[in-house]
């Protein structure tokens, strides 16, 4: 059966995760739902990275299987008439069978963005608020002690499915843009939670509760119970999902105005 290939960017504030669930108040439930409105028969979508509930994608790619024929602006235009303005498609391409939208992509990026001022801004929906002033400087030295290959079970929620705590992060960033920050990392895959507990765990040396070593101990340490608190869902992204370039993929998030 033919596959595609579709990118999307959406709003998780008012779903409850990616994953499909009885209520069908989840992202993928209300994709499939689209998407079988114009294919004419119910399908499955299958994403780069589970969201969880509260938590954006800026490019989440997804395939789904299909032997509908129809036009390219079918598959966009189409659909997202049946979207909601929080969810939308950005690009529909037929793609190689061999394509798996999770199992294809070697690596993903996440940002997870915050601001520090003393009252909350309400034009900021997608950051965290601090209430106090961060010391970014040791926020920036304490996670360096992140990056490579470790065991990352001190960051793991607790109703985690994946089955090894070991990931790799290539880069750990953060990045201070004056009025407000992001962090952002990268890796070939994440756990559950785990960008939100680092992000606690860093909070906790920019507020100075903690000194600078603090993380690497936590880390260290392989308990969930040393760390901090997991971080609010809103300030998180999954940012960008990274493909083999054969599979051409990157064009899927180019919304100028061409010709289709």
């Amino acid at each position: 059966m033919p596959r595609f290939a579709m990118g999307l960017r959406y709003d998780g504030s008012a779903f409850e995760g990616w994953q499909t669930q009885p209520h069908r108040n989840t992202v993928q439930d209300t994709v499939q739902a689209a998407i079988a409105k114009i294919a004419g028969h119910d399908v499955t979508v299958y994403c780069a990275g589970r969201t969880d509930t509260g938590v954006h994608a800026r490019q989440q790619l997804v395939h789904f299987d299909t032997e509908a024929v129809r036009p390219v602006s079918a598959w966009v235009r189409g659909v997202n008439n049946f979207l909601p303005s929080s969810v939308a498609v950005t690009g529909v391409k037929p793609i190689d069978p061999a394509f798996h939208a999770r199992f294809s992509a070697f690596a993903r990026t996440y940002r997870y963005y915050f601001y520090s001022s003393p009252v909350e801004d309400p034009f900021r929906p997608f950051m965290t608020w601090v209430h106090y002033p961060l010391n970014l400087e040791a926020m920036r030295k304490a996670s360096q002690c992140l990056i490579g290959t470790h065991d990352f079970s001190a960051f793991r929620a607790s109703q985690c499915q994946a089955k090894s705590p070991v990931k790799t992060l290539d880069r750990v960033e953060l990045v201070d843009l004056g009025e407000s920050c992001y962090l952002e990392v990268h890796g070939n895959a994440f756990l559950h939670h785990m960008v939100r507990n680092m992000v606690g765990a860093l909070m906790e040396v920019g507020l100075g509760r903690e000194s600078e070593d603090w993380v690497q101990e936590v880390l260290a340490s392989r308990d969930r119970s040393k760390a901090a608190k997991t971080w609010p869902a809103r300030g998180l992204t999954l940012w960008e999902v990274h493909y083999p370039s054969h599979f051409e993929v990157s064009e899927l998030f180019d919304v100028r105005f061409v010709e289709a």
